[in-house]
């Protein structure tokens, strides 16, 4: 009888077959336009209305990856992508993500697939070593790591159990009554505000501290604004610090907040989505300075650490507050290994029931590379951003917009807003080079991000020849 499936011999064929492709196609990555070229609705106007009655060879697909996707996909691994933040990958995470699609693990307890939970949190705690944080944050003590999808589901898993600790885990039964009143800058993501709209929180409750002349949060406004609300009657409970804020890389003072939460018993939950990288190497531990004060701590391995989308590592000090925030455990989940309380089961520790084996992509990365190859390539990340930005400080026609402590450069010709959209609309058409810009001081802003796994200094000296030439038609 035909059962239809690929049979296990033409999967090891296909399967050779798609890793020579990917191969291939990151030696032919830095020749390709960086940003697609694609027109709205283009795709969906060149697939068949329907879907095939008959199956049809493998061959006819990938003919259509080259034909159809390749033109709208933007090319984030491109030595030459240099907008919003890196999401840089590599060959030992590609192939950790295929072992983990090919044992195909439903990870949600500790019962459903040890090595996935034993993995993980073994993991999590090398890299509370390897990062140099807080040793409450391991899994030996009463705090310990996840792995979540992105640092926004950080954000609200944290916001969670703030919210439950500030009630006495009363608001998970009965919902918020309007008190509660949580603080972030006016530069940090926008995950926080999503986050406080989840929770029930509201918009209105969320307090956008101002910030200094650096972007960073200002602590006596910080304080200033929980006097407000306590003296209005509100309930101060949370407050998010950024360490590398996405629009400039502002490093919040997390010493100064850190205190004031403890002072008034907020709970301070610490992005450092992109940033946290860095303190691989303890030159730069210095912007963590402070750390040892947060409940609770993110940062993205998919970022700037050569771990594929995704994987966010998320940490706090007291696992117990979260759990209690999180489980739900219905009949049909329980098992003898959670009721032994002696495992863990991720699933109480993050928004949904299921979950993969993300710990086996970050597991290969850090074993091939080692600390040491990840130290290089941040370290090396870090000189090509201050070679960028020495060259900025030089060419009387652009300046400098913010401080550039790693690999982050927020510049702008002084020309003004039109200058800078006509020479990143025109860099980004090109397919040269994608840079994106934000807004800082009221003024557009052009981003360097460097941080992909092939960009070396050719890359970025070429990219500065090209800002100039667009730049030299300004008058």
């Amino acid at each position: 009888m035909k059962t239809f499936h690929m049979t296990p011999e033409e999967f090891r064929r296909r399967g050779k077959e798609m890793v020579d492709w990917i191969a291939d196609y990151y030696a032919r990555v830095e020749k390709l336009p960086v940003l697609s070229q694609a027109k709205p609705g283009e795709l969906r106007a060149a697939l068949p209305a329907h879907a095939p009655e008959q199956g049809e060879p493998f061959e006819a697909m990938m003919a259509d990856v080259e034909r159809l996707i390749l033109p709208g996909v933007t090319h984030w691994q491109s030595p030459n992508f240099f907008a919003y933040f890196p999401s840089n990958n590599s060959f030992p995470s590609i192939l950790g993500e295929m072992l983990s699609a090919g044992l195909g693990v439903q990870g949600m307890l500790w019962a459903t697939s040890p090595a996935c939970t034993e993995l993980e949190t073994h993991v999590l705690d090398w890299l509370v070593e390897m990062l140099g944080l807080p040793g409450e944050f391991a899994s030996s003590g009463t705090g310990g790591g996840v792995i979540q999808d992105t640092a926004s589901s950080s954000a609200l898993c944290a916001l969670l159990a703030a919210r439950e600790r500030a009630t006495s885990y009363a608001t998970n039964d009965h919902g918020c009554d309007g008190r509660l009143v949580a603080y972030t800058s006016t530069q940090a993501h926008s995950a926080v505000e999503k986050a406080a709209k989840i929770a029930g929180i509201g918009r209105a409750n969320l307090r956008a501290i101002e910030v200094d002349d650096k972007f960073a949060m200002r602590p006596d406004a910080l304080a200033a604004a929980i006097a407000r609300d306590r003296a209005a009657g509100k309930i101060p409970f949370f407050v998010c610090a950024t360490i590398g804020t996405t629009s400039s890389n502002a490093l919040d003072p997390l010493r100064a907040i850190g205190q004031i939460a403890r002072d008034h018993r907020l709970w301070l939950h610490v992005d450092a989505a992109m940033s946290g990288t860095a303190v691989l190497c303890p030159e730069f531990r210095w912007t963590h300075e402070g750390v040892e004060l947060a409940e609770s701590y993110c940062f993205n391995p998919h970022k700037w650490m050569f771990t594929n989308f995704d994987c966010d590592c998320f940490y706090v000090r007291d696992r117990a507050s979260l759990i209690r925030t999180l489980s739900v455990l219905p009949e049909f989940l329980r098992n003898k290994a959670t009721e032994s309380g002696a495992v863990i089961d991720y699933r109480d520790w993050q928004i949904p029931l299921g979950r993969r084996f993300r710990a086996l992509k970050l597991w290969f990365v850090i074993r091939h590379y080692g600390i040491e190859g990840l130290r290089h390539h941040v370290r090396r990340h870090v000189e090509l951003a201050q070679h960028f930005a020495q060259w900025v400080r030089e060419d009387a026609r652009f300046e400098m917009a913010a401080p550039a402590p790693l690999n982050l450069v927020c510049f702008r010709h002084r020309a003004g807003d039109a200058a800078n959209q006509r020479i990143m609309d025109r860099l980004n058409a090109s397919g040269d080079l994608y840079l994106t810009h934000t807004r800082l001081g009221e003024r557009l802003t052009l981003r360097m991000s460097i941080g992909q796994s092939q960009t070396e200094l050719h890359h970025v000296e070429r990219a500065w020849a090209r800002i100039r030439e667009e730049a030299a038609g300004i008058q």
